[in-house]
């Protein structure tokens, strides 16, 4: 979902590194008024989580691969707020350090990943979330539809670019990122359950206000 260089036209890069710049600098501002003491290092575990699993890479169908967003484990660890931070910082480092994803398409790899992949998640997960406990339900759930969905927006940047047809660059992305989703269930929920167990006020979701 890393969209490379020269993919996208201007009249599409440009709205949405606007967009993204003005997203992260909200995120931002709302994410001062969660930080705690404990709250920088455990931000910093979950970055370096997702970059590293974002990194690996496992095969889908047709010769194509995919790997870990971290959505919906950042949401169910930091909430909405931290974790589009999270994600943008680890997509900028990637695409700046290691030329995965390219710098015009920063933005609308930010957009999708950070953004739409982040909310998408936190809005499914706040469905499944009684008493301030997220159930397993709900974190295989978001975890598979903010797969979906992120791949959906970035299908229509790719058809809006003339890249592809929407007839058939929308549901090819879909069919691939839905398995690619189940796949991303499947690593999140124990992941999750993991870091529950070990540090069990990790999870910061329930502090974080719209």
């Amino acid at each position: 979902m890393h969209i490379p260089d020269g993919f996208l036209s201007a009249e599409v890069w440009i709205p949405a590194t606007v967009v993204s710049t003005a997203a992260l600098a909200l995120s931002v501002r709302k994410s001062n008024k969660l930080f705690l003491d404990k709250s920088i290092p455990r931000i910093g575990i979950i970055s370096a989580f997702i970059f590293a699993a974002q990194m690996i890479n496992f095969p889908v169908a047709g010769g194509t691969s995919g790997h870990l967003l971290g959505a919906s484990l950042a949401v169910a660890l930091l909430g909405p707020w931290l974790a589009s931070v999270s994600l943008s910082l680890v997509l900028i480092i990637q695409c700046l350090l290691f030329q995965d994803g390219g710098v015009t398409a920063l933005g609308a790899n930010i957009f999708n990943m950070a953004f739409v992949g982040v909310f998408s998640a936190y809005f499914v997960q706040k469905l499944f979330t009684k008493n301030s406990k997220l159930s397993s339900t709900g974190i295989l759930i978001s975890s598979w539809f903010s797969i979906v969905v992120a791949s959906f927006i970035c299908s229509l940047e790719l058809g809006f670019s003339n890249l592809a047809p929407f007839n058939i660059v929308v549901p090819a992305m879909l069919i691939i990122h839905s398995i690619i989703g189940v796949g991303e269930a499947i690593i999140t929920l124990p992941v999750y359950m993991t870091v529950k167990k070990i540090i069990p006020d990790f999870e910061l979701m329930n502090k974080s206000k719209d």
